[in-house]
């Protein structure tokens, strides 16, 4: 995997060791450059991945157009790339755990934009009348 993450360009992260511990490791790469239903598939693989933010951070930074990278798919990854365009390196960006938790980094299976705080987000869970 590591050896397609540039496409020919230099790796623009940094060190790139993190693709030996990747939980696709042992994985047939013919695997997780699929489309459609078999997408989701192939993100399965990621979400407990020790390097999934390294993944996506090198996709991100080196704009990998093809496969799952990081268990976000090539319309994901443009999507975020679109809605953040102005992120010069995603390693630097997602150096940050709340960002990681913002977007999913590892919790979440669906990309979602920045949430907005507000005065309701910076109280006591359950204090605005909610169970949730």
């Amino acid at each position: 995997m590591a050896s397609a993450i540039g496409l020919g360009r230099p790796n623009q992260t940094g060190n790139s060791e993190w693709a030996a511990r990747g939980a696709c490791r042992d994985v047939d790469p013919e695997s997780l450059f699929v489309a459609g239903a078999a997408q989701h598939q192939a993100k399965v693989i990621c979400y407990s991945c020790p390097v999934r933010v390294d993944c996506l951070a090198d996709a991100l930074d080196s704009r990998t157009e093809f496969g799952v990278w990081g268990g976000l798919t090539e319309r994901e990854r443009r999507t975020l790339l679109r809605r953040l365009p102005d992120v010069e390196s995603w390693r630097e960006f997602f150096s940050s755990p709340q960002r990681v938790i913002e977007f999913g980094g590892l919790e979440q299976r669906r990309l979602r934009s920045v949430p907005q705080q507000t005065k309701a987000d910076s109280s006591e869970p359950g204090t605005d009348g909610t169970d949730s």
